[in-house]
């Protein structure tokens, strides 16, 4: 793919709707990432490729004319083969190839480099391509080169995906061969594997990443396991005031409307929550079982749920057809089915009849009850633009939140009084002022916030996002506290996890384990839920009910980073150092083997080493992690540097810095002045 030039002349002529790729090819082609410097080269590369009948997907050629640019190329890498990186100089400096790689490593695709010349890489770059299999091509032998190529994309299938070991690069012609980029990034992070031997991560990590993209982006991935973990205790009964919701199957011609079908159902999710007294699991639990055999029994065992709808989708130009199942888990009995042909301008009357058809096929359990919708829209346009902002949020990516912004605001355009859209809006510009350490971000947040309040004061929604804001970022504790409330009233089975962090950031533990002990129970297939409620724990010296907690988040997610850093430090509480180390090893977040490690070295009196991981911390976490920065300082002893990135932190609207009052690494600082100043600051007691 190109860099910025070819994707500024691409969206230029971009429509307001997505349009997937549909040419026969697309699926389990291989991609080709490449900077536009190295066109040529590429090009030669995809001739030689499908030469040899390996189907090619390269942009610009193959993103449809008047398609979205960049949500292209985020769909092929989602179907393709496997990666081949045109790796040099260029694409090591091109960011949009950065977020390539990134893309197909969380998608667990194959990369496959082919190394044009010895340029260094970024510790990111090198974090990423660790695992990686590549090729030399050594001037005057390319051929050679495309043959080790071809081999290694046609290698047999392995064990599973993302698990691709490091192969020894090959060499083309006699050209001697360079060192794997694992063996570089071992001596660049020796202290990153040893990540979170660090003192007290605890709840203030989880908490943490709840509030900021590092966990967002973890939680974006839907986690595939076997099978589904049994959630339900012995002996515990299921209420019938209870029903998930699966996702429902996008049964499209070009199955290219995923975006929508999931979307229904979340708004139906959003719709049945609403119901007094009905238990509805989030998104997250509910959509767990994608992809899974897992039977019906199985997901409502899981789930503690009686009833589960699912159902399908088939969009086909201005008409849709949704099917719908509500079935009885402990027999499989069908209580009813239903098929609803609709133009698409009747999708919201298509969403109400299936919510009120469970509330009356559940009405011996329910009291009286009628479901209702606050914040949405009349234009079916607007609708769709609201469903792809919404997909794109949830990749929680930076680059998802930038196209979700952008569809965000075509829903507006479309539709100024579009409540939910400015909901959307405001999220996703706090998470992008976050993550670019732009304050403006937040104020641009705020307004959309408001914005969705006045538009829909009966929709939780709008409160719920101002309710975060006001937690992260503008430190109004009693302002925030005023909006979950009013969450609580509108929405009965609202998500407890942001009250659960404003208790927290107020010093008040015993509330924040009380909320996240609820919270499991009533959504019980969320990693970052039983990592906040493991970690929350090991803060208050429970350590076997914290280790359970966090096992539990690693049975659903066995690659969830902030579950490994809570078991690491539960060890290296009890004193089993190496165990702390070998769990360190599964980390893989490089802002947080970066942060741990310059602690962790720190202890270790290993002070070059120290610098080494934080000099890296800075270099890519500047405007993302200044809060870090500061505790790493302050952990170091080095006060006048911490506070000047605390006060980078306060400038800069840091998502971490709610969490001063608490927190273990900044002890060093509390005798100074210049904390109880900034407690003050941020609307917090000493």
């Amino acid at each position: 793919m190109t860099d910025s030039s070819g994707s500024d002349q691409a969206n230029e002529a971009a429509p307001a709707a997505l349009r997937a790729r549909s040419d026969a090819n697309a699926d389990g082609a291989v991609f080709i990432s490449y900077a536009s410097q190295d066109a040529a080269i590429a090009a030669a590369l995809v001739e030689a490729l499908e030469r040899h009948g390996l189907a090619c997907w390269i942009a610009p050629r193959d993103v449809k004319a008047g398609a979205l640019y960049a949500d292209a190329i985020v769909r092929a890498i989602s179907s393709a083969k496997a990666l081949v990186l045109v790796l040099s100089a260029s694409a090591i400096a091109s960011s949009h190839v950065g977020k390539e790689i990134e893309r197909a490593s969380s998608k667990k695709r194959p990369i496959i480099a082919l190394r044009i010349d010895a340029a260094p890489l970024t510790p990111a770059l090198e974090y990423f391509l660790s695992e990686s299999q590549w090729v030399e091509a050594p001037a005057g032998n390319i051929n050679a080169a495309y043959a080790k190529l071809i081999e290694a994309i046609h290698e047999p299938e392995r064990p599973a995906p993302g698990t691709i070991g490091a192969v020894t690069r090959e060499t083309s012609g006699g050209a001697a061969s360079a060192p794997p980029p694992g063996s570089r990034r071992n001596r660049i992070l020796l202290a990153a594997a040893l990540a979170v031997a660090a003192l007290a991560l605890s709840a203030l990590l989880a908490d943490k990443l709840w509030l900021s993209k590092r966990a967002k982006s973890e939680l974006a991935a839907a986690p595939v396991a076997s099978a589904p973990p049994a959630a339900t205790p012995a002996g515990s009964a299921i209420s019938e005031k209870s029903i998930a919701v699966l996702p429902f199957e996008d049964l499209s011609e070009h199955k290219d409307q995923e975006y929508f079908s999931d979307g229904l159902s979340e708004d139906l999710i959003d719709l049945l929550t609403k119901v007094p007294e009905l238990h509805v699991p989030a998104r997250a639990s509910s959509f767990y079982f994608r992809g899974q055999h897992a039977t019906i029994a199985e997901i409502a065992k899981a789930l503690s749920v009686a009833y589960v709808l699912e159902g399908s989708v088939r969009k086909a130009g201005g008409t849709i057809r949704v099917r719908t199942e509500l079935i009885r888990a402990d027999n499989g009995y069908n209580v009813w089915s239903e098929t609803y042909d609709h133009d698409l301008k009747d999708v919201f009357k298509v969403q109400d009849e299936i919510a009120g058809r469970v509330v009356t096929a559940l009405r011996a359990a329910l009291p009286a009850a009628k479901t209702v919708a606050a914040g949405r829209t009349d234009n079916t346009d607007a609708y769709n633009q609201y469903l792809l902002g919404r997909n794109f949020q949830n990749l929680f990516t930076e680059e998802g939140s930038r196209h979700a912004l952008e569809a965000y605001k075509r829903a507006i355009a479309l539709d100024p009084h579009y409540a939910a859209a400015y909901s959307g809006l405001a999220f996703v510009e706090a998470n992008i002022g976050d993550t670019t350490g732009d304050p403006s971000g937040i104020t641009r947040a705020m307004a959309a916030a408001e914005r969705a309040i006045a538009l829909a004061p009966n929709d939780a929604a709008g409160y719920g996002v101002r309710g975060y804001l006001r937690t992260a970022f503008l430190w109004d504790w009693d302002g925030a506290t005023q909006d979950f409330n009013r969450v609580v009233a509108l929405d009965p089975n609202a998500e407890l996890l942001p009250r659960s962090a404003l208790a927290q950031a107020q010093g008040r533990l015993t509330d924040s384990i009380a909320l996240m002990r609820e919270s499991v129970r009533a959504d019980p297939l969320v990693a970052l839920q039983w990592s906040v409620l493991g970690s929350y724990l090991i803060q208050s010296g429970n350590l076997q009910e914290a280790r359970a907690a966090l096992s539990r988040a690693l049975e659903i997610d066995p690659d969830y980073s902030v579950a490994q850093l809570g078991l690491a430090e539960a060890d290296l509480v009890e004193g089993h150092l190496n165990e702390a180390l070998a769990k360190a090893h599964e980390i893989r977040d490089p802002v947080w083997h970066f942060f741990t490690s310059a602690i962790i070295e720190q202890s270790l009196q290993h002070p070059r080493e120290s610098q080494q991981a934080l000099d890296a911390l800075i270099k890519i976490g500047a405007s993302q992690a200044a809060y870090q920065i500061a505790e790493v300082y302050a952990w170091r002893g080095e006060k006048e540097q911490a506070f000047g990135w605390l006060d980078r932190a306060y400038a800069q609207r840091d998502g971490g810095l709610h969490h001063l009052k608490l927190d273990p690494y900044i002890a060093s600082l509390r005798a100074d002045p210049r904390y109880g100043a900034l407690l003050r600051k941020i609307n917090l007691p000493e």
